[in-house]
């Protein structure tokens, strides 16, 4: 899949000209960024020519890196971008998709870039973020509760089929599966966790859009707050607790534990924001197997992170460091079910 630059700069070019229908596409300051452990992301401005009229754009290229141990569909994650930025919800513009290796080598999709900042850590700590601190706790309960009000129907995401039984239980049996797949030695935190999980399966009476990877760390922010939420390639249908136990894992709080929604408030607070925002109640021990879920979900994501360096489909520094922060999970989860 690797090409030199100039390459990858002249198909893409072509790929937009032909996709929207432009007489020349000029493409520069194609660079790398940072993060996507699990997609490339390309940053690049485009000036756009149609007969008289020229225009330019800030544009990011979301491209899988080969094989990997997440299987996931750019084109589904246009699809979902596409019906949540009709819905109101702050995404990027998607623009273009394809699946043909043939273009760039992987599938990807072209979408607008959002300025901001997405390094949670200075989201917690710099001076000018102190309105954003306050401010984003509450956004994002707004959001999400939008998020959840998007009908799959509407937006022919009929690829996104709901579980057939119990959405809490149809997701600890996947996740089981995908750990007895992946694991190589013995995670007995994990065991006690799936057992605790197994006994305490909440009702699903919500059959909702899930984002599936709902955290700071898909924020882009600026100093009021939320400017646009990403990485949508693990929305389903499920129940929308398990976005707001999501919220609550400990990975996403940066070290500021005090505050377990990212590191921004209290779990009290999002939920009595998210039972404004959309009307309905939230039950704090459904919210509570979730959370737990979810520190469960992110130890196996941290095995199946390393394994895809490990087994040589995409060799990264980032995904071999990420499977050292299992034993975070594991011991966070005996705190949880203690």
């Amino acid at each position: 899949m690797q090409m030199e630059q100039r390459e990858m700069v002249e198909r893409l070019a072509r790929f937009i000209g032909e996709q929207g229908g432009f007489d020349k596409v000029e493409i520069e300051n194609l660079r790398r960024m940072a993060g996507g452990a699990s997609r490339e992301i390309w940053s690049f401005d485009a000036t756009l020519k149609k007969g008289a009229e020229q225009s330019k754009r800030g544009l990011v290229l979301r491209r899988d890196p080969g094989a990997h141990k997440i299987d996931t569909n750019r084109r589904a994650e246009f699809l979902v971008l596409r019906a949540a930025f009709r819905e109101g919800v702050p995404v990027p513009e998607v623009l273009w998709v394809s699946d043909d290796p043939e273009v760039l080598g992987a599938a990807f999709f072209i979408m607008e870039r959002v300025e901001g900042e997405t390094l949670a850590r200075r989201l917690l700590r710099d001076a000018e973020y102190g309105q954003a601190r306050a401010a984003m706790p509450a956004q994002l309960a707004e959001i999400l509760a939008r998020i959840h009000r998007i009908d799959p129907r509407k937006h022919q995401l009929d690829f996104l089929t709901a579980p057939v039984e119990n959405a809490a239980l149809s997701e600890v049996r996947r996740y089981e599966q995908n750990f007895r797949a992946l694991a190589l030695e013995p995670h007995p935190a994990f065991e006690l966790a799936f057992r605790w999980l197994l006994g305490r399966i909440p009702k699903t009476p919500r059959r909702t859009l899930v984002h599936g990877d709902y955290r700071i760390g898909n924020v882009i922010f600026g100093p009021s707050g939320v400017r646009s939420i990403l990485d949508w390639e693990l929305a389903h249908l499920g129940d929308p607790m398990e976005d707001v136990g999501w919220m609550c894992v400990r990975a996403w709080r940066f070290g500021n534990d005090r505050m377990p929604v990212g590191g921004l408030g209290t779990r009290e607070d999002f939920f009595a924001a998210y039972e404004k925002a959309s009307g309905l109640p939230v039950d704090p021990e459904a919210a509570r197997f979730w959370e737990v879920f979810g520190n469960l979900r992110w130890g196996i994501i941290t095995i199946s992170q390393a394994r895809t360096h490990i087994d040589g489909f995409v060799k990264s520094v980032e995904l071999a460091s990420i499977g050292r922060r299992t034993a975070e999970t594991e011991l966070e989860l005996l705190n949880l079910i203690e």
